[in-house]
């Protein structure tokens, strides 16, 4: 069995593979806190909790846009499975061409997306995650990263409106029936949902403009992004486990013979 693992600045996604399968998926969320000995009961009990021995996990990768977490997971990782943890980093064998100004600074859950939505989906293609930040990647038809626009997520942006106003509630994220809202709750929900739904939409149209190479495939990924584009106007294919399978795909490119 095979342990993928994306550590978020949210959340940790969690899946397990039997073979081209994905198992189970879990989402525990990140405790910058905890110990490596703490994750390690947590993902023990995860594993009992869907039926899985440890033991029978011998290949593991890893992504993390959370340093001081990375350790203490791929400890973690270690000491309860027969896996030793590959990271998405420098030095690992990825396959893609990237095409940015410095390619160091790539963040390893956007490339372990796009390597995921390259294998699995037509080029070029746009890989739209949203999680604590909102970000729109693009691969071309020659399956190279090209960049990606970044913006602030859902939460962050609600976070911030709410602390900022004495007035205005924490509120749920529901598209509502009208974008013209006639209380305070509807309006705020109103601007949430169909003003990212239309950066997303603005994001792709100018993201192909650039690329010059036809309509693209667009592929979304992350915690709200399912939500977040039953109201855009393009359409777009949800993939909650992209980052998972990008990384099994380049654990496989590296150790071919496991």
């Amino acid at each position: 069995m095979f342990l993928a693992i994306d550590i978020g600045n949210t959340n940790l996604t969690i899946g397990v593979f039997n073979e081209s399968k994905i198992n189970f998926v879990s989402r525990i969320s990140t405790d910058r806190a905890k110990e490596s000995d703490e994750y390690a009961v947590k993902f023990d009990d995860i594993f009992k909790l869907y039926n899985i021995n440890p033991e029978e996990i011998t290949g593991c990768a890893i992504s993390s846009v959370v340093p001081e977490l990375t350790d203490k997971i791929t400890s973690a990782i270690g000491r309860i499975t027969l896996a030793k943890p590959m990271v998405l980093g420098p030095g690992v064998k990825t396959g893609m061409n990237i095409k940015i100004d410095n390619p160091a600074q790539l963040g390893a859950d956007l490339l372990a997306g796009c390597i995921g939505a390259a294998a699995l989906y037509p080029l070029p293609c746009i890989v739209i995650d949203s999680g604590t930040a909102l970000k729109v990647s693009v691969v071309d038809k020659n399956g190279a990263f090209r960049g990606c626009a970044i913006a602030p997520g859902v939460k962050i942006s609600l976070q911030a409106l709410s602390a900022g106003t004495s007035m205005l509630p924490n509120i749920s994220l529901k598209a509502p029936d009208h974008a013209i809202g006639t209380n305070t709750l509807d309006s705020m929900t109103s601007g949430t949902v169909f003003g990212f739904a239309s950066l997303i939409d603005g994001l792709i149209e100018k993201c192909e403009n650039e690329l010059d190479e036809g309509e693209a495939f667009v592929v979304a990924t992350g915690g709200l992004a399912k939500d977040l584009i039953k109201s855009c106007k393009r359409n777009i294919e949800y993939n909650g486990e992209l980052i998972l399978y990008g990384l099994k795909m380049i654990y496989e490119k590296n150790y071919p013979e496991r």
